[in-house]
């Protein structure tokens, strides 16, 4: 049987944790201008490609759009269909 006295395990994961909390330092003092330099390269980025975004379908918006409308409104060959003086019955 194990004769462990509570008193004695209360002691001992007191002292284990006061040796665990010792070892845990602040944070550096490099890491505030760290993490605002790392925002700052992350808003560049967000911009260069919302700049990249609106170069590219600024212009390809009305170049589709004029694309489009320069399709002719009749039906073509494929669409019309076959005439029926042309269909076979035989």
């Amino acid at each position: 049987m194990n004769h462990t006295d509570p008193d004695r395990t209360e002691r001992v994961l007191t002292e284990a944790l006061a040796a665990l909390a010792g070892g845990v330092h602040a944070a550096p003092d490099a890491y505030r201008p760290a993490r605002g330099e790392w925002l700052r390269r992350e808003r560049r980025r967000r911009l260069v490609l919302a700049v990249l975004i609106t170069v590219v379908f600024a212009p390809a918006t009305p170049i589709g759009l004029w694309g489009l409308s320069e399709a002719p409104s009749q039906p073509g060959v494929i669409f019309s269909g076959l005439p029926s003086a042309q269909v076979d019955t035989r």
